[in-house]
């Protein structure tokens, strides 16, 4: 059973960082693509950014690049998703996200930035 657990979320102020994690579990094989996808209530869930496990290419939404840097240690199947600056528009639920066989989703932690 895949399990996909997000921790690191809070409250910072504007121009600050903060750093998420998630644990994936379950997994048979390295041939998936982890991420992050936020989701803010009453808009579109947006990804931001994913990392190929086999090969550790990444991708950002625009939104996020040059702020945000994604990482994994594939020894502890964990995720990182790196946020600096960040801007009162970056509030959110944080989502770890996992497509594999299927789409898999954690209970997402929340991510809030004051101005």
């Amino acid at each position: 059973e895949v399990q996909l657990v997000e921790s690191g979320g809070g409250l910072v102020q504007a121009g600050g960082s903060l750093r998420l994690s998630c644990a994936a579990s379950g997994f048979t094989d390295d041939d998936y693509a982890i991420g992050w996808v936020r989701q803010v209530p009453g808009k579109e869930p947006e990804g931001i950014s994913f990392i190929t496990y086999s090969d550790g290419s990444t991708e950002y939404a625009d939104s996020v690049k040059g702020r945000f840097t994604i990482s994994s240690d594939n020894s502890k199947k964990m995720v990182y998703l790196q946020m600096n600056s960040l801007k009162p528009e970056d509030t959110a639920v944080y989502h770890c996200n996992a497509r594999w066989l299927m789409n898999y989703w954690g209970q997402g932690t929340q991510v809030i930035v004051s101005a």
